[in-house]
């Protein structure tokens, strides 16, 4: 697993990166990264790349010096980091525009920071509205503004520092399909032609095409807590053809490195041998998160699989339903958790538990759903469990919501929750009533009706 590269300078250095918050209920913390390391090299891109809750943007944010680290070191040209780093401009997902600045106001806002002179900076913005495009737009309004536009703004303004490293962190991920290819097009050709007013990129994305459209490097960050996977070189010359079978290979190949988090990748390509998914029983635990997918969309895939022919190309699929990574892979999870498919060298196929699920009839299919979900979802069946534990049947749904306080953040419990309903729900294994914030068995189970 390569991490360094002794033919360039190390701009930005970070060695055991630790991060944690303190949950909600005041008890305990929970990890974001634990022990990652990264470089950032001159004269290259570097791509993030990882799932929900591998702590991308949270690490951007470290070496940015906009968050502390809990343990770890971060050095930016040599000094160890203390506070905001000051050879970084950073290009957010949601423009970030002062919305009572012009354009031309608004992208000199870093050189007015900086004590930069009025003349200086309005001839230094103004060449970096240029550069993205938007001449004749510098006394405009970002409500005049598409998104597209706004974007523009967005690099324009860290355009103008001149930054050693730029930060992107999922830049185009707020845009619409065409915008985001013509704008992701644009900075690379900047890239192409030594155009690129910094020394180096770290790009933040989910986007598998994305990073190795234009990286050199692509990091790939596991989850639940964050850290190196390892490091995928993009020996492609550039500028990178996305029609050429190296492209194709290498999407391929981390697109199987992302649905099998278990692959080491300290091994050779060759010897990658993906571990079976839908094979392995987990401990009834609130501690094993459930994939965030509803049982529709578990559905919907197996039976666009079915159609298929049972199997299917993930990044062929993924661009047919032109889904992004983080989107696709929580249902490919699903159905791999449940038996109800297999992902396997960048393939996904239906099992034979699948098909069944996926061409039953709504009551048949339920059946099959809740045995499946009974013993492969700790979460389902420890809700399951515990009202079939109480007197009544039912018991308030902050139970269980505290329960998850204690092994997520907030908004992370709350999806597991609703992902748990969902599920539990279709099963007819309990209902929820959200006005009461009452959770009760089903009336199915409670009358012991379709529980063989």
């Amino acid at each position: 697993m390569q991490l360094t590269n002794p033919h360039k300078d190390e701009l930005i250095i970070a060695r055991g990166i630790k991060k944690s918050f303190k949950m909600p209920s005041g008890t305990g913390v929970f990890k974001v990264l634990d022990g990652v390391n990264v470089s950032v090299y001159s004269d290259e891109v570097v791509a993030l790349l990882g799932r929900s809750g591998s702590g991308k943007s949270t690490l951007l944010r470290i070496l940015a010096g906009l968050i502390p680290v809990t343990e770890g070191v971060v050095i930016n040209s040599g000094k160890t980091l203390n506070g905001p780093n000051p050879d970084v401009a950073m290009v957010f997902q949601n423009f970030a525009l002062l919305p009572w600045l012009t354009v031309l106001e608004n992208v000199e806002l870093g050189l007015l920071a900086r004590g930069v002179g009025n003349d200086e900076r309005r001839e230094r913005a103004i060449k970096a509205i240029d550069m993205v495009g938007l001449d004749s737009f510098e006394s405009a309004y970002p409500k005049e503004l598409s998104g597209g536009m706004k974007q523009r703004v967005g690099f324009a303004r860290a355009f103008v520092i001149n930054p050693k490293v730029m930060f992107l962190d999922e830049p185009f991920s707020a845009l619409d399909v065409l915008t985001a290819e013509n704008l992701r097009g644009e900075i690379d050709d900047l890239w192409e032609v030594d155009s690129f007013p910094a020394q180096s990129i770290l790009i933040v994305t989910h986007n598998i095409e994305e990073a190795v459209m234009l990286a050199d490097r692509v990091i790939i960050l596991g989850a639940n807590p964050g850290h190196v996977r390892g490091v995928v070189n993009i020996d492609l010359k550039r500028p990178h053809n996305r029609n050429s079978p190296r492209f194709k290979a290498m999407v391929d190949y981390i697109y199987t490195i992302m649905t099998n988090p278990e692959i080491d990748m300290s091994q050779k390509e060759k010897e990658f041998v993906p571990e079976k998914f839908g094979e392995k029983k987990f401990v009834s635990s609130y501690s094993q998160p459930l994939p965030l997918a509803r049982v529709g969309s578990i559905s919907g895939l197996l039976e666009l699989l079915i159609e298929q022919g049972g199997r299917a190309d993930i990044p062929q699929l993924a661009q047919r339903l032109l889904l992004e990574v983080d989107d696709l892979l929580p249902i490919l999870d699903a159905a791999s958790l449940l038996g109800f498919a297999k992902v396997a060298q960048g393939d996904v196929s239906v099992t034979s538990i699948g098909s069944r699920f996926a061409e039953a009839d709504i009551l048949s299919s339920k059946i099959i759903f809740r045995e499946q979900v009974l013993q492969h979802a700790p979460i389902v069946n420890s809700i399951y469990q515990t009202l079939k534990e109480k007197r009544n049947g039912k018991t308030w749904a902050d139970f269980f919501l505290d329960i998850l306080d204690e092994h997520y953040p907030k908004r992370q419990a709350e999806r597991q929750f609703a992902t748990a309903i969902d599920w539990g729900r279709f099963a007819e294994l309990y209902e929820y009533d959200s006005n009461e914030g009452i959770i009760h068995l089903s009336d199915t189970i409670e009358s012991g009706k379709n529980i063989e």
